[in-house]
């Protein structure tokens, strides 16, 4: 079975338009899944999956009330996502630098 970093889960999930548009209604508060399958005109199924994919990154989280389950956002925030794209930047900004070293050394040769 792979085994997926927590930024892999995380982006697997904000990719899709449906989830992160979820996040930002549970930004707002809890919601039954019947709550936010709603405003999509998609099928409680259909919304289930978007929550599992979420509730798998820890970004939902979702608690059985009744025959209702409910969602509110979860415990992990994007910390994990913040510091992989910081490292991705400053790798890339490590990398222009040593391209304009390149190019003012070539500029001293001609």
């Amino acid at each position: 079975m792979v085994q997926y970093s927590p930024v892999d889960q995380t982006l697997a999930a904000l990719a899709d338009p449906t989830r992160r548009a979820v996040l930002e209604r549970l930004g707002g508060g809890s919601a039954s899944i019947s709550e936010l399958a709603e405003p999509f005109g998609m099928s409680l199924t259909g919304m289930k999956k978007h929550v599992r994919v979420l509730e798998n990154a820890e970004l939902v989280s979702t608690e059985k009330v009744g025959r209702t389950r409910h969602c509110t956002l979860g415990p992990r925030r994007l910390e994990d996502l913040e510091q992989w794209i910081a490292d991705y930047r400053r790798m890339l900004d490590e990398r222009l630098e040593r391209f304009g070293e390149l190019l003012e050394r070539q500029k001293g040769v001609s």
